[in-house]
C-alpha cells in the first residue's frame, strides 16, 4: 500500500503556535518535504522530533520533484508536506504534488494550521467575502490588476515585499482611492506590527525602509462609497 501524504501547517512565526497533532504527525512520518530544508529542520529540531529524511520541495523544483515524492510515497513511507510558514500550497510549494496524489489515489490529510492570510484579514476588523491575490502583479500588470479590481466590493488580501510595499500603496491610492488598509508585519515574532488607517496614513508611517514578512488588507469598493 501507499502511504499517506499528510499536508501539515507549520508557525508563521512565533514557534509555539503548532497544533498538537502537526507535532505527533512530524513524529511518526518517514519524509519530510519541505520548502526550505534548513528552516524545517530548526522545527524538527526545536520540538526534538527525531532524524527524519528530508527532500526539497524549493519552488524553482517543485515540477521537477514531484516524481521523486510520489515514488516514496508508493513505496509505503508516509511523508510530511511542510512550507516555510503556513499551510502548503497557499503562495508556497505544494500544490502540485496533492494534485498528483488525487489523481493516483495517494491518500491525502491535511493538518491545519496557522496561515498568514486568516491571520491577518481577522487581525484586520474588516468584515465580508474577500480574496486572496497572493503577491501582487508588477508594474504595468499592477495598475492593470487595481484598475480591474476598483468597483469589487469584496476585501483584498495579498503578501508584499517589504521593497514594494510603498511604491504599492502610492498605485491603490492612485488608482483606488484613500482606501482603509490593514498592513501586518511580522506576525505572531518579536517585533510584530499592526497597522489600520488610510492609504495615505500608512504612507506617513512606513516612512524608512521596511523589513519583514508584510501581509496586506484593502477594504472592498462598497465600504467606501459614501
Amino acid at each position: 500500500m501507499s502511504g499517506t501524504l499528510y499536508v501539515t501547517g507549520t508557525p508563521i512565526g512565533n514557534l509555539q503556535d503548532i497544533s498538537f497533532r502537526a507535532i505527533e504527525t512530524l513524529k511518526k512520518v518517514d519524509v519530510v518535504v519541505a520548502e526550505d530544508t534548513r528552516r524545517s529542520l530548526n522545527l524538527l529540531n526545536h520540538y526534538a522530533l527525531g532524524q527524519k529524511k528530508l527532500v526539497s520541495l524549493a519552488a524553482a523544483k517543485e515540477r521537477g520533484r514531484v516524481s521523486q515524492v510520489l515514488h516514496i510515497l508508493k513505496e509505503g513511507q508516509d511523508v510530511a508536506l511542510l512550507t516555510d510558514a503556513g499551510m502548503p500550497g497557499i503562495a508556497d510549494p505544494g500544490a502540485l504534488v496533492v494534485e498528483q496524489c488525487h489523481r493516483e489515489g495517494i491518500r491525502v490529510e491535511v493538518i491545519p494550521g496557522a496561515s498568514a492570510v486568516t491571520a491577518a484579514f481577522a487581525a484586520s476588523g474588516f468584515r465580508g467575502a474577500f480574496v486572496f491575490e497572493g503577491f501582487l502583479p508588477r508594474q504595468k500588470n499592477l495598475r492593470r490588476f487595481l484598475r480591474a479590481w476598483a468597483t469589487d466590493s469584496r476585501v483584498l488580501v495579498c503578501f508584499e515585499s517589504p521593497f514594494r510595499l510603498r511604491s504599492t500603496l502610492e498605485q491603490i491610492g492612485q488608482i483606488l482611492g484613500n482606501r482603509e488598509v490593514f498592513i501586518a508585519r511580522e506576525m505572531t515574532k518579536v517585533h510584530q506590527q499592526w497597522f489600520r488607517g488610510t492609504v495615505q496614513q500608512a504612507l506617513e508611517v512606513f516612512v524608512e525602509p521596511v523589513k519583514g514578512e508584510l501581509t496586506l488588507v484593502l477594504e472592498g469598493a462598497k465600504s467606501v462609497e459614501h
